[in-house]
């Protein structure tokens, strides 16, 4: 696929963009966007944000996060996710869709940003680094537990 000819922006989604959202390229997302959950998340500003790149209207990477408070610790931001379209990589939007996601950790206040990632995934890596993301001291490790809800459009939250 040849490369897009639109000037691509990046930029927070709001409640507004909930129809923009549910239109993006399927590359973008691990699964298919629910439209009662992209509403329920996009409405959710207080404590998630998402930045996304645009091509013209379409939405074709984005990168979400979470503003997790805690009663001894101060606010910081919890990078969930970052994605991009298959034919928009190698393009500089990870590093756009983080930048836009770090400066609204900066504008809320936050203490820090974090983010977790694969050992194995050496692109998501090499974008957090070239971020200005500092490999973490600590090792640890990450346990599941599988609660039984499906987590489908039925259920926002």
């Amino acid at each position: 696929m040849d490369k897009p000819q639109t000037e691509l922006c990046v930029r927070l989604l709001g409640p507004a963009d909930a129809e923009r959202l549910c239109a993006a390229d399927p590359d973008t997302f691990d699964a298919p966007v629910q439209p009662a959950l992209a509403a329920a998340f996009l409405h959710q500003q207080d404590t998630h944000a998402i930045a996304a790149a645009l091509h013209g209207e379409r939405v074709v990477g984005m990168a979400t996060g979470v503003f997790y408070l805690h009663p001894d610790k101060p606010l910081s931001l919890f990078i969930a996710e970052v994605g991009v379209a298959d034919a928009y990589l190698r393009q500089g939007l990870g590093r756009r869709l983080m930048d836009c996601l770090l400066a609204e950790g900066r504008r809320r206040g936050c203490a820090e940003a974090w983010v977790a990632t694969e050992v194995d995934n050496a692109p998501a890596r090499a974008l957090y680094a070239a971020a200005g993301g500092e490999l973490a001291p600590e090792r640890f490790v990450v346990y599941a537990w599988p609660l039984g809800g499906e987590g489908g459009a039925d259920a926002p939250r």
